[in-house]
């Protein structure tokens, strides 16, 4: 009894500090999200008559300059306030529409600047601005990828981020209909960009130069994603949002925006394969250079004027021939990370683990099956709600063996609770004796004192696991359940305090206990009186108190973990009652709610 009690203290102040994090911290972030949300659902549904203003990238090397080796840094001069339609207004572009995308190209610099998410909104109501995910950087918080070349005397002016490029062919960018762009320099030069993009996130560019030229010219590739000022994020231990990629031998880099202030420049070393670019927590925009062509991969940050973000790679030189050419394709992932699609492009656009551009975490082999089954489910039952529930049901068919094994030792334990009281009423205070006789008799009896702890302890990482899924993956994202449950990835939004929500008062986010945490609450309390009062007191006091305390702490969790958990409770209920009269053993319930109201005999003066 000692080592279950000890096992159920270490599983309680793990769950107390668990819910300290999520409270003091994790939820402070989210609430700042959500009004950071607000703001710009309603910056977004304004419209202003301010006049556009141009914005020119004065620290980039002009389009004849010989800047050697280096991939071109992001403006640093200020902006003027700015609506997004006249910035978008202040510069050629071809329009971008597909089944998942809408915006334009920016024919200066060719560069992908405007791009919206027909898919996702700001907030759950159906009438929220669709989320703005790459922003001109006349904008002050300008965010754009672009692809262009490095040059030498030589060569002349090669394309950059000034240059103005001609519409060749194609009026409007589709999934069936490719645009293709040209740009020819005093030199003889001709450059000739097609870009294509599919029915997800993908964009293709395909550059062929041609030399006009007598003599072979010899030019460096680039792209970058650059973002202006420091982004908001979620700021969640749990997952990593900042500049990210996979290049070389070092595989997986994760920097978070801080790091990469302090550090100024990650070179990661050079690479001939792999991606690398900027992610959010649901949305990501990366590059993934031409297979086969060495790169240097960069993670920078620029202070100078105004502060910006960038993932860029340069290439090792590429000759192109005198009267010949020479093509270079690259792509650009720039959307939401949708586990399945994400996983489509590493396997047909064999891009080196594209997949963990969603961060699965260090307990991945668990984390990631868990949502392909959550999602499968989904899939069929049409509620993510569902899918819990039904994912809840298998887990306990998987765990079934263990579970039967752990209430078969329960069983028997209640069998041994005469015996047990009788050890300590003749041991008295001398402990040691105690644990001895109870050891012996467990022994003799063929039982585990701590079997009963097991289907909770093996609980714990399944728990981690959706609690994971949940914030991580954007299926969960706005997801519905029934009823007033709008968002399992969000808490509860009702509470008892306002008597959910019939009084006229909104309640402060330490006071939000909802109505599913409180189902939770009261399924815990009766699988604990699934079991006799502990004869140990403390113990006993720890069981009284748990579901009150368990109520108030997963108040705070996503709703889609609080159903989980009840709905686990409930089946536990059931299952735990069954196995129990199977073996003969009483199931205590109705007896221990019973005794709770009964009148207790004072002790004997």
């Amino acid at each position: 009894m000692e080592n279950n009690r000890n096992l159920l203290i270490a599983f309680v102040i793990s769950m107390v500090i668990l819910t300290g994090w999520q409270m003091l911290y994790v939820n402070p972030k989210i609430e700042a999200q959500r009004e950071a949300a607000r703001i710009e659902a309603e910056q977004a549904a304004e419209t202003s008559n301010l006049d556009s203003v141009t914005q020119s990238d004065t620290n980039i090397p002009a389009p004849g300059a010989t800047a050697g080796s280096e991939v071109p840094g992001a403006s640093s001069s200020a902006t003027q306030p700015v609506s997004r339609e006249a910035a978008v207004a202040s510069s050629p572009r071809v329009q971008i529409d597909t089944p998942r995308l809408a915006g334009s190209i920016n024919l200066q610099g060719a560069r992908l600047d405007d791009l919206k998410l027909k898919d996702y909104r700001v907030t759950v109501e159906p009438n929220s601005p669709n989320i703005e995910l790459l922003i001109p950087a006349a904008l002050p918080d300008g965010y754009f990828a672009e692809f262009g070349f490095v040059g030498s005397a030589a060569s002349g002016t090669v394309p950059g981020p000034d240059t103005v490029w001609t519409v060749e062919s194609g009026s409007t960018l589709t999934p069936h209909t490719p645009v293709t762009l040209t740009y020819t320099n005093e030199k003889g030069l001709t450059f000739r960009r097609t870009i294509s993009v599919d029915t997800n996130y993908m964009f293709t560019v395909t550059d062929t130069v041609v030399n006009g030229g007598t003599e072979p010219i010899e030019l460096r590739s680039y792209g970058r994603t650059t973002r202006m000022g420091t982004p908001s994020t979620a700021g969640l231990y749990i997952l990593h949002e900042g500049l990210i990629g996979v290049t070389g031998e070092k595989g997986l880099q994760e920097i978070k925006y801080a790091d990469a202030e302090e550090e100024g420049q990650i070179k990661p070393g050079k690479s001939e394969d792999g991606w690398l670019g900027i992610t959010d927590k649901y949305w990501a925009v990366t590059l993934i250079p031409h297979s086969g062509v060495a790169f240097d991969p960069r993670f920078a940050f620029f202070g100078e004027g105004r502060p910006r973000f960038q993932a860029d790679f340069l290439t090792d030189p590429i000759v192109v021939p005198a009267q010949g050419e020479q093509t270079v394709s690259n792509m650009v992932f720039a959307g939401a990370k949708e586990v399945h699609v994400i996983d489509e492009y590493e396997k047909t656009k064999n891009i080196r683990q594209f997949e963990l551009l969603i961060d699965w975490g260090w307990f991945y082999f668990i984390t990631k099956p868990m949502f392909y089954l959550i999602d499968w489910l989904y899939r069929l039952l049409g509620n993510f709600g569902l899918a819990i529930l039904a994912t809840t049901v298998i887990v306990k068919l998987v765990l079934f063996p263990l579970a039967n094994k752990s209430y078969k030792s329960m069983a028997k334990m209640k069998q041994l609770q005469p015996a047990l009281l009788e050890i300590r009423e003749k041991y008295g205070d001398d402990r040691m004796k105690q644990q001895q006789a109870m050891m012996e008799l467990y022994k003799k009896e063929k039982v585990n004192p701590v079997a009963g702890c097991w289907p909770v302890l093996v609980q714990i990482p399944i728990f981690f696991a959706l609690y994971k899924v949940l914030y991580v993956t954007i299926e969960m994202r706005h997801a519905p359940f029934f009823g007033w449950i709008r968002d399992l990835a969000a808490p509860d939004p009702t509470s008892i305090f306002n008597l959910f929500g019939l009084l006229p008062y909104d309640v402060p986010a330490f006071l939000m206990i909802g109505v599913w945490p409180i189902i939770m609450g009261i399924t815990m309390f009766l699988q604990m009186r699934m079991n006799p009062t502990p004869p140990d007191p403390t113990q006993a006091m720890i069981f009284n108190w748990m579901p009150l305390i368990f109520t108030y702490m997963l108040a705070s969790f996503p709703a889609g973990l609080v159903i989980y958990w009840a709905w686990n409770n409930t089946l536990s209920i059931i299952q735990q009652a069954v196995i129990m009269k199977r073996h003969g053993a009483k199931v205590e319930l109705w007896d221990n709610l019973v005794g709770m109201f009964k009148k207790k005999p004072k002790p004997a003066e």
